[in-house]
């Protein structure tokens, strides 16, 4: 079910401006990959967060975009394809879907990494907006199962391929806390929880396909946004935990590629101490 051979691999990596996206580019294209780049924010810095509260849109200015991702895949000696996709735009995911398909003629690699990032997702339940638990859902389960059906018929045909949907501990446990006070509220949690059934149920649908189908839960990671928040990997460490983007990337890269990895077929990877087990560290990664 792993991606090898001679011929040529292509991947398409939501949310590859920064982050966990971004180093998952790298990772692959070292692998061999040519990248289909996607996300909101093709050249620009800013992006929109949310104030605590969730009532109030900042805009801060955010290092990374696809073009700059894209000039990484380049030096690193695969091609790349940047294209605009907005989680809550269907049109927008058609359109990019149709373009990566004229371009290389099939997606041999899926990574679902981008989620919905906005008013709504640290909502305690009676104060939820029905109209936000809408974009969640759109954003973190049916822009990822729209992905996934203009690929994977595709992956089929050809017998070989990999969709690796980044989920989350939120939607596997209770919040230890309520979502003011550190935790997360129950629309984001239902919305990866819902996410975390899509692998299980394609390797059944599709046993025997060549077809492999992951989750990957990446853990706490130190992202730009955190970084531009003032956390360190100190600051991290000092809690117990945190790694950087590297470290799920590697993995990804390695059930994207590595025939071993189909024992994680229809499962759900935990990437951090998949990552120390298989001593995925090797050289620093290149920046």
């Amino acid at each position: 079910m792993a991606l090898s051979g001679a011929a040529r691999r292509v991947a398409f990596v939501t949310g590859a401006s920064r982050g966990i996206g971004r180093a998952t580019a790298l990772a692959l294209a070292v692998r061999g990959f040519d990248c289909v780049l996607a996300a909101r924010s093709v050249t620009g810095r800013e992006v929109h967060e949310y104030s605590p509260d969730q009532r109030r849109s900042l805009r801060r200015a955010m290092p990374g975009s696809l073009e700059e991702t894209a000039a990484a895949v380049r030096e690193r000696g695969r091609e790349a394809l940047v294209l605009r996709l907005d989680l809550l735009d269907p049109g927008s995911i058609d359109q990019a879907a149709a373009r990566a398909l004229e371009v290389f003629g099939g997606i041999d690699l899926l990574v679902n990494n981008a989620i919905y990032q906005g008013p709504g997702i640290m909502d305690r339940v009676l104060s939820l907006d029905p109209a936000r638990v809408e974009d969640i859902l759109r954003g973190n389960l049916s822009s990822q199962l729209r992905l996934v059906q203009h690929f994977l018929p595709g992956m089929l045909e050809r017998k070989r391929g990999a969709i690796v949907n980044l989920v989350s501990a939120a939607g596997m446990s209770d919040p230890p806390v309520a979502p003011e006070r550190g935790g997360w509220g129950f629309a984001y949690g239902a919305s990866k929880a819902a996410l975390i059934r899509m692998a299980g149920c394609l390797a059944v649908e599709h046993a025997g396909s060549g077809v492999a189908f992951f989750n990957l839960e990446p853990g706490l990671i130190l992202t730009e946004s955190m970084r531009v928040q003032g956390l360190t990997e100190d600051l991290l460490a000092s809690v117990g935990g945190g790694a950087s983007p590297e470290v799920p990337a590697a993995v990804i890269a390695w059930l994207a590629s590595d025939p071993a990895a189909a024992a994680w077929h229809g499962k759900t990877v935990r990437a951090q101490p998949l990552y120390e087990k298989l001593d995925l560290g090797g050289q620093p990664p290149r920046r």
